[in-house]
C-alpha cells in the first residue's frame, strides 16, 4: 500500500515522502496515529503543493541567512572584558558575551547555543567564533576583546 507520510517515521522515511508498505501496517499502525495518510491522487497533489510552498520558505529563509551572514562577516565585533595590568582577561569572553554583542552591535538575536568560539580567549586580541545556522549553514566570524 501506499502512503505519504506526514512525520518522520524511524527506519521509514521523512515527513512528506511517498513510502510503500504493507497493508496492515499502514491500516493498523501509521493512519491511526496520524503518522500518515493513504496516497489517493487527491492526496498526492496536496502533497506537491506542500512540497513547493516549503521550498519557497525555505528559499526565503536561506536569503536571509545569507544577508545575516555578510552583516556579521563586514565587521569584526568588539567586545569589551575586564583586564589586569599585564593584559590579562579576569575569567573569559563566553559565547553569551558574543551573543549580547551581536545583538547590540549588529541587531541580530542569534541563540548562545549557535556560537562556538574557536580559541580559548584569556587575553586581549583578536579571535575567531563559528555560528551555526542549521542546514550545514556556518560562518566564521571575528571579534576583537578589548579593555572595558
Amino acid at each position: 500500500m501506499e502512503v505519504i507520510l506526514i512525520q518522520d517515521v524511524d527506519n521509514l522515511g521523512s515527513a512528506h515522502e511517498k513510502v510503500s508498505v504493507k497493508n496492515g501496517y499502514a491500516r493498523n499502525y501509521l493512519i491511526p496515529r496520524k503518522l500518515a495518510i493513504e496516497a489517493n491522487p487527491s492526496n498526492l497533489k496536496q502533497l506537491e503543493e506542500r512540497v513547493k510552498q516549503l521550498q519557497k520558505k525555505e528559499a526565503k529563509m536561506m536569503a536571509e541567512v545569507n544577508k545575516v551572514i555578510e552583516v556579521l562577516k563586514a565587521s569584526p565585533l568588539k567586545v569589551g572584558a575586564k583586564t589586569g595590568t599585564s593584559g590579562k582577561i579576569f575569567g573569559s569572553v563566553t559565547s553569551v558575551q558574543l551573543a549580547r554583542a551581536i545583538r547590540d552591535q549588529k541587531g541580530y538575536e542569534i541563540d548562545r547555543r549557535r556560537i562556538h568560539i574557536l580559541d580559548e580567549v584569556k587575553e586581549l586580541g583578536t579571535y575567531k567564533a563559528k555560528v551555526d545556522f542549521g542546514n550545514s549553514n556556518e560562518a566564521e566570524i571575528e571579534f576583537e576583546v578589548g579593555a572595558e
